[in-house]
């Protein structure tokens, strides 16, 4: 088995039932379609996380189903900013302590505010990020909500 990450360390202090599913990466092919299939999902059920700065609060972080798009406007509004904008990923390690394509939503280095589209509390079954490419929790939706402790809303179209 993979060595834990910090993602799998928050998991285990719960406790938190949950598998780890690794796969075959490539710089290329680190959307969601591609890592889905990779790993024998559909991609609503692969909840993607970014990383935004909010003109008011600062860092904040999202996750929503792989087949939707982040609503800036939704997420601004919920957050208290007035505008929110993705960070640009040269910053994403330095922030989170994780690379682009291997960014989870649980034991980021800070804990900063974060959102979680509300449609995960009705998924069996979702894939996350497990804190490096080529390694995927999965988890069931419920549990996913409990252990990050985000706020749930609706934050995509």
């Amino acid at each position: 088995m993979s060595s834990k990450t910090n993602a799998c360390r928050k998991l285990d202090a719960l406790p938190i039932k949950y598998t780890l599913h690794e796969y075959e990466w490539d710089e290329d092919q680190l959307d969601v379609d591609s890592v889905a299939a990779k790993v024998g999902l559909p991609s609503n059920q692969l909840y993607k996380t970014l990383v935004l700065r909010g003109d008011k609060t600062g860092v904040i972080a999202a996750c929503i189903p792989g087949d939707k798009e982040l609503n800036l406007k939704s997420l601004a509004q919920v957050s208290g900013n007035k505008k929110v904008e993705m960070v640009a990923v040269k910053e994403i390690q330095g922030l989170t302590g994780y690379i682009r394509g291997g960014v989870s939503p649980l034991g980021m280095k800070k804990n900063y505010p974060f959102y979680l589209h509300e449609s995960v509390m009705s998924m069996e079954l979702v894939s996350i990020s497990a804190g490096r490419r080529g390694l995927q929790i999965f988890l069931s939706g419920p549990d996913l909500a409990a252990a990050s402790e985000g706020k749930l809303v609706d934050i995509a179209h």
